[in-house]
């Protein structure tokens, strides 16, 4: 069986699953693993994008609540951090800033998220239109072969009749001698069997 050049290895599944994982664990989105895995495979992050959630996140379910846990505890230890800490005015402008970058990254994976939506609903309308293509030709094409094996069941019986009559013809050679055959006149009638015309 040929396989194709571009497709995917149990490698690169691994190594998706890895990725999308660490991203969860730190915060992060799975659109970013998927540009970090599309970067290092040298693929679109749509395709990892689809590669994960077609085939591989069924097989890391468990994995995937355990980074969510770990992501929820590394949250809740932040935070506990963060509240012990004493607060001063470098500390206040400085969580601005973070909050700013906050919503500037969350507006950014907003917009990843809709292109990768809209690129995956143009491959998905893409593929129904080839399988409604495929589909129609493959009907013509099982009418077609009705209609050749209609044609070649016609041609078999046609050939058999005329071998049937070219027996007859050449029996009643046979049967007739050379005398009687050059004298006498024949016809065939409506049924393709000869006969021999009174004189």
């Amino acid at each position: 069986m040929k396989v194709r050049q571009d497709a995917w290895s149990h490698e690169d599944d691994v190594y998706l699953a890895e990725t999308v994982l660490r991203h969860i664990r730190e915060g992060s989105t799975q659109l970013r693993a998927f540009d970090e895995v599309g970067d290092e495979l040298n693929r679109t992050s749509a395709a990892c994008g689809f590669r994960w959630n077609a085939v591989v996140r069924q097989k890391y379910v468990e994995a995937i609540n355990q980074a969510k846990k770990e992501r929820k505890q590394l949250k809740r230890a932040h935070s506990f951090f963060n509240k012990r800490q004493l607060v001063d005015s470098s500390q206040v402008i400085r969580h601005d800033s973070i909050s700013l970058s906050s919503v500037i990254q969350f507006l950014e994976q907003l917009q990843h998220t809709t292109l990768d939506s809209n690129s995956m609903k143009s491959e998905y309308e893409r593929l129904l239109n080839e399988h409604h293509v495929l589909t129609e030709r493959n009907r013509q094409l099982q009418q077609q072969l009705a209609q050749l094996k209609q044609d070649h069941s016609i041609i078999e019986e046609d050939y058999q009749s005329l071998i049937q009559i070219m027996n007859r013809a050449r029996r009643m050679a046979i049967l007739q001698d050379d005398d009687s055959l050059s004298s006498s006149s024949f016809r065939m009638d409506k049924n393709g069997n000869l006969e021999k015309l009174a004189k």
